[in-house]
């Protein structure tokens, strides 16, 4: 699956207009960054995982680092995205807007109804982005916690206290996004994050009702969801892709965790 950075290593932050054109994006996936999403017209589907959502403006896309997703338009969107990493923010000063993001984890796509002040938010934003005045890093800092949390404030009315989950584990997952599945194993991750196969148990555990190997194993069939309905690839080509030894092993791994084979899930979805 291919892997796009729209954003320059030496680069934190980067806001743009959608491009205005009808267009058909091949499914690929992100790299470290976020991605937020705004659109106040078009028409057409969004793809996010095996999720299929109709574009439906005014409404906000929140993409997570490693997520896969394409567009399908059908009418010209109109809109804004930003791109930006944690990197972008001070995990002491800031600390609120980290816990936001965090907060927005399962947050995919929030409808704005009427809301119209993403507008001139998102055009406030644009506007320091380009003029890089004094203080215009903060006033977009301002803006873009403004944004999170009206976003949360919107899609699920979450309590204004956040509480941070351990920041090993949010690595583990971070990790596990972008070298699954090239990885399989606990040990290969926790070498990666400098502690033993059982600590980082211990953490997933403490962080979550799953172990590592869970993770992984969740992680692993999202990746072969991904191939089976965003491909046309064999499913021998598909477990050449996922690093599994023999194709016949990595049938039976499909099917333990979704009740049928791969070749069944891919037509169960394109009837």
């Amino acid at each position: 699956m291919e892997v796009k950075q729209k954003i320059r290593k030496n680069q934190n932050f980067k806001i743009s207009r959608f491009k205005e054109k009808i267009k058909r994006t091949k499914p690929h996936k992100h790299g470290d960054y976020y991605e937020l999403i705004y659109l106040n017209d078009g028409e057409g589907y969004h793809w996010i995982e095996t999720e299929k959502f109709p574009v439906s403006p005014p409404e906000v896309y929140f993409m997570k680092p490693g997520q896969m997703h394409c567009w399908q338009f059908t009418g010209i969107p109109r809109g804004f995205v930003i791109l930006f990493r944690k990197e972008y923010f001070d995990p002491v000063a800031e600390k609120s807007i980290l816990e936001l993001l965090q907060a927005l984890k399962v947050t995919v796509r929030t409808s704005l109804a009427e809301l119209d002040i993403f507008d001139e938010i998102f055009n406030e934003i644009l506007s320091e982005f380009e003029k890089q005045e004094a203080f215009s890093d903060h006033i977009i800092h301002g803006y873009l916690r403004a944004s999170l949390a009206k976003i949360l404030q919107v899609s699920s009315g979450v309590e204004n206290t956040v509480e941070s989950e351990n920041s090993l584990y949010t690595d583990f997952l971070s990790l596990l996004s972008i070298r699954c599945p090239e990885l399989h194993n606990v040990r290969d991750y926790a070498r990666l994050l400098h502690i033993t196969p059982q600590n980082l148990n211990a953490v997933c555990k403490k962080n979550s009702v799953y172990s590592a190997s869970e993770h992984i194993a969740h992680q692993l069939n999202l990746e072969a969801k991904r191939y089976i309905l965003h491909t046309d690839k064999s499913i021998n080509e598909i477990a050449d892709l996922l690093y599994f030894n023999d194709s016949s092993y990595f049938i039976k791994f499909f099917k333990k965790r979704e009740g049928c084979t791969p070749g069944q899930f891919r037509e169960r979805h394109f009837k």
